[in-house]
């Protein structure tokens, strides 16, 4: 299938609707139109290649009935791909020009799939609430994007805490950021990241992408992570405590959690009580433990400071 000019990217998807995808030639011509230079503050690399934006729509799996953010937009390549599926889409796009511009790019070259997109131009990491489905009435279920590298990891944090509704999420991100969102305890890359969103979610790797399907290309490789929506671990602890201990764990990470929850705990001596009582080796590292572990933490520092009150 093509990638450049006209409407290579053309075909019937499942839902009826004759979608044009953008090709290299229509990203620079949109761009050109409106002004936009993709900018690093932003982090803008937009994708031209309509067999990528396809293949992250599938491995998505959304399709007719669901309802999808899309974190920056951009200039609509993906967020043809999704409508091509027949769900709807709502679009966070933070720049005005490309969240101004995008409903009318739908309208050209899709206007069958007009109806399902509404576009709301704000920041995604100050998104609380968004609309539900044009057609469907549904709130969102699903997050697919290509997020900069610079805010990817908080993007997905708080989306997946702020909208309880999300139940998977398919996202492309700097192979980095994608290697240390799905590490596993014990892994290189294991960390604050990954210990976060598994509290939230199943997080794997889905793919790679290559750097040549964007314009302009990048520095960097990219990685899709994909996420199914799990129940966070059976804890009595709010998630903000085991949050901090996680964050106090990994501050210095060279250090044993003795030492390193010294602070959160009061002093290496309380933290290593805390851990003890939930049933964590002092001597290990922040990096060789679980999400419930650290949550099993949590609880014992809890119930620590519960005895205390309650013995004064």
């Amino acid at each position: 299938m093509g990638t450049d000019g006209g409407r290579a990217g053309e075909r019937e998807p499942r839902d009826g609707t004759a979608l044009a995808l953008l090709g290299a030639t229509d990203v620079r011509r949109l761009a050109a139109a409106l002004g936009v230079r993709p900018t690093k503050a932003l982090g803008q690399n937009f994708v031209h290649d309509a067999n990528t934006v396809r293949r992250i729509a599938r491995l998505a799996g959304v399709s007719a009935g669901d309802c999808v953010v899309e974190v920056g937009p951009g200039l609509g390549s993906l967020t043809l791909a999704l409508l091509e599926t027949g769900a709807d889409v709502v679009a966070v796009e933070i720049d005005p020009a490309l969240a101004a511009a995008l409903a009318g790019t739908v309208a050209d070259r899709a206007p069958a799939a007009a109806s399902r997109l509404t576009v709301v131009r704000a920041d995604a990491l100050a998104v609380t609430e968004l609309p539900t489905g044009p057609t469907t009435g549904a709130a969102p279920t699903a997050l697919v994007a290509n997020l900069p590298y610079n805010v990817a990891v908080p993007v997905v944090l708080q989306l997946l805490e702020r909208l309880p509704s999300l139940r998977s999420g398919l996202v492309m991100v700097q192979a980095e950021v994608a290697d240390r969102l799905a590490a596993r305890p014990g892994g290189k890359a294991y960390g604050i990241p990954s210990v976060k969103a598994a509290w939230y979610a199943d997080v794997r790797r889905a793919g790679a992408v290559p750097r040549a399907v964007f314009w302009p290309v990048p520095n960097v490789d990219s990685g899709l992570v994909a996420m199914t929506r799990r129940p966070p671990p059976a804890t009595p602890a709010p998630r903000a405590d085991v949050f901090a201990c996680i964050d106090a764990a990994f501050a210095q990470r060279r250090k044993t959690l003795r030492a390193a929850l010294a602070g959160w705990a009061g002093s290496a001596t309380a933290a290593e009580t805390v851990l003890r009582a939930a049933g964590v080796d002092p001597s290990l590292r922040g990096e060789q433990l679980s999400v419930e572990q650290f949550a099993a933490v949590a609880e014992a520092r809890l119930r620590q400071d519960a005895d205390a009150l309650g013995s004064t």
